[in-house]
């Protein structure tokens, strides 16, 4: 099954490779939401200190009936967190609010803080790094299994490579068709580090494509299945985010196989208009 597919970190931690994301989900819904994911067979979780649900999260996790080392837990440290003393305390915030002896995996948010993403050419080098040993020190402690990135470049990524003792186990990135960083795929594989797909059907953007939708039909799926199984095609760890739970167990059902000849098509088509969206960072915008 899908659900149980795993594969094996850097740091030699097995990782689940389909994720339930919650960016978006409230933290007064979103226990619901996880354990109703679980009861589907989702046991990869991923939240962020941003997403002011961490608490939410850590509920539904924990009064899953679901023993703790069955379930992958990951959450991210604050993009704005760039130095040593902030990022080792907020990791401690985070496992308090989520009433948990141990994260999965943490990881940075964004090599820049949100107001400054595609604003500014600072890559806050040395404030990644000071963050990262935070991180690596949280793992020494017990605190964390492993840890990784989000939002990385090449650049951003080969800083920490160079410069510390840890590769990042993952580099979180939004990727989906319209939108696939295929060189960093490729940098990523050299290093061994696993690529994890957010937002893969765009924000709801693929929708209304019309080349995305001639394909699904030809699949017999959903737009959505189609997209996600699109990154899976490509190897990623896909985080597609619902808290509905006919979407949960929908966006799971993509055990078919895409020809070559339609990733081909796929890879092709043109950057999709997020629409409203656009104000969101990761999306081109500023919030």
């Amino acid at each position: 099954m899908i659900l149980d597919e795993t594969i094996t970190l850097n740091s030699g931690i097995k990782i689940p490779r389909f994720a339930l994301g919650t960016w978006m989900i409230d933290d007064h819904k979103v226990a619901d939401a996880v354990r109703t994911a679980i009861k589907l067979g989702y046991r990869h979780i991923d939240t962020a200190q941003a997403y002011g649900n961490e608490r939410g999260v850590g509920e539904g996790v924990r009064t899953a009936n679901l023993p703790r080392n069955q379930m992958f837990v990951t959450s991210k440290v604050a993009a704005e967190h760039k130095d040593y003393a902030t990022t080792k305390k907020s990791i401690d915030e985070t496992l308090k609010k989520m009433g948990l002896d141990y994260i999965d995996m943490m990881v940075i948010h964004s090599p820049q803080p949100w107001k400054e993403v595609n604003q500014s050419d600072n890559r806050y080098l040395e404030g990644n790094l000071a963050a990262w040993q935070a991180m690596e020190d949280a793992v020494s402690e017990g605190k964390i299994r492993t840890i990784g990135v989000s939002n990385f470049n090449q650049s951003d990524l080969e800083n920490i490579i160079k410069n510390s003792n840890t590769i990042p186990a993952v580099d979180q990135v939004l990727a989906h068709i319209g939108h696939t960083p295929f060189n960093l795929l490729d940098f990523a594989r050299k290093h061994q580090i696993a690529v994890e797909a957010y937002s893969p059907v765009a924000h709801g953007a693929a929708l209304d494509n019309p080349v995305i939708e001639k394909v699904a039909k030809k699949y017999h799926v959903s737009v959505p299945q189609l997209c996600i199984r699109y990154d899976w095609q490509l190897g990623m760890i896909v985080l597609p985010k619902t808290a509905n739970p006919y979407h949960m167990k929908e966006n799971t059902e993509i055990n078919f196989e895409i020809s070559e000849e339609d990733m081909d098509l796929l890879r092709r088509v043109k950057p999709l208009d997020y629409g409203d969206a656009d104000v969101f960072p990761v999306y081109g915008g500023k919030m």
